[in-house]
């Protein structure tokens, strides 16, 4: 640009950006000043901006706690970051959070999702309105669920997501709700009580409660369960790094993951892009959202890569302690995983293209665009504006997403059916 850091600040305060303390606050040279608006925007002391990918919308306030550091993110309009460290993410309207927060590359916040004080957040989906108490370590997760501000999913403080194993393994990512029926906005939200975990990979369905103080070690897909957690204990065993008893379950979630992954881009990509054709800053808007999902993409692939090649290391430990006792089943499908990675890591990568049933989606589209043309393009008004037949529709067309990368994964691992 040009600029040193005085004129950067100055030529901010002139285009209307309240800065109060301007000796107190960094601005790095590589900033767009021009991705910066002028309207209602307010930077209080102590901030620091970094990065060429930075935008700033009307209406964000930054650092009315404590300052507030943020590099390469983009912030939609009305958005609040009260205090902390911001870095490679995406936060859409009105999305916040609180003091003391470290939000790390990879994650977005979609429409008023927000965060108490003390979060921590890495390759971090929230769908609207999702919310999360104090104290939180929350990576590696897609959470969903609830209808508007007053009906949400919320997460209970000191809450942690356990998304790292004993044999350095983080194919762990959870699903907490999914996309085809949470972007819909109508389903019934999940509450993750407080002081307690989840050991991730794990799937959670829609009007759950997991109780607090637990720390759940499992799947409920279906939901509607009030979950206590009380499995019993199992006895204390020898531990073998590299050995993996089972990994089914693994797989499995994590195959479901990074489907959920591809019918989310393809939703932003077909849908959530008609409601960025405004200006330049709206552009910039999505198009970090989808690259904040191309990273989530290529991050699952890699972590699910590193499992699979740990397979082979596995099954010799497997073998050299159980004798003649071993699962042939569990061979298999460790076997499996292992040999046929490359061909699942590309067929992965096809699935991304693909766009769903064209007939569902077609219909569905129609209907967006009827409801778009008739109240404007506020995202959040137009999808609550769905009937229930057509959000059914919608959530079809993205299901036959998940299915397709479902079934087209799952060929090559058999004995996983």
């Amino acid at each position: 640009m040009g600029y040193n850091k005085n004129s950067l600040i100055t030529a901010l305060i002139e285009k209307g950006v309240k800065i109060p303390n301007p000796s107190s606050v960094e601005i790095s040279e590589e900033v767009n000043i021009n991705l910066i608006s002028s309207e209602d925007v307010m930077i209080h002391s102590g901030c620091k901006i970094f990065g060429k990918k930075t935008l700033i919308m009307p209406g964000v306030k930054l650092g009315s706690r404590s300052p507030v550091t943020i590099k390469n993110c983009q912030l939609g309009k009305k958005v609040e970051l009260k205090g902390g460290y911001f870095e490679g993410s995406t936060f859409l309207d009105s999305a916040n959070m609180g003091d003391g927060a470290e939000v790390r590359e990879g994650c977005l916040l979609e429409e008023e999702a927000n965060g108490s004080h003390t979060v921590g957040l890495k390759q971090t989906i929230l769908f609207p309105f999702v919310t999360l108490g104090s104290i939180i370590n929350f990576c590696d997760i897609l959470m969903a669920g609830g209808t508007n501000r007053k009906n949400h999913s919320e997460v209970g403080s000191s809450y942690i997501h356990f998304n790292y194993t004993p044999n350095q393994d983080k194919a762990t990512a959870s699903l907490i709700g999914d996309v085809a029926y949470g972007v819909m906005l109508n389903q019934p939200p999940i509450f993750l009580g407080g002081q307690g975990g989840l050991v991730g990979p794990s799937q959670i369905g829609y009007k759950t409660v997991i109780a607090a103080g637990v720390i759940y070690r499992g799947n409920c897909p279906q939901g509607q369960k009030l979950l206590m957690g009380k499995k019993p204990q199992k006895e204390d065993m020898d531990f073998y790094p590299g050995l993996y008893w089972s990994v089914k379950t693994r797989v499995i979630n994590c195959i479901e993951y990074i489907a959920n992954i591809i019918a989310l881009r393809q939703w932003y990509l077909i849908v959530r892009s008609k409601f960025y054709q405004g200006s330049d800053m709206e552009k910039m808007l999505y198009e970090g959202a989808v690259e904040k999902l191309d990273l989530i993409f290529n991050e699952r692939i890699k972590r699910f890569k590193q499992l699979a090649n740990k397979m082979e290391k596995s099954i010799e430990l497997y073998r050299s302690i159980m004798g003649n006792e071993v699962s042939e089943e569990l061979i298999n499908q460790k076997r499996e995983l292992f040999e046929n990675i490359q061909k699942i890591e590309s067929s992965f990568k096809k699935c991304l293209a693909y766009s769903g049933d064209e007939k569902k989606r077609v219909e569905f589209l129609k209907n967006i665009d009827d409801i778009y043309n008739k109240t404007g393009k506020d995202y959040i008004n137009v999808i609550q504006n769905l009937n229930e037949y057509n959000k059914k529709e919608g959530t079809s067309w993205l299901l036959s997403m998940v299915e397709n990368t479902r079934n087209t994964i799952m060929k090559y691992l058999p004995s996983f059916i």
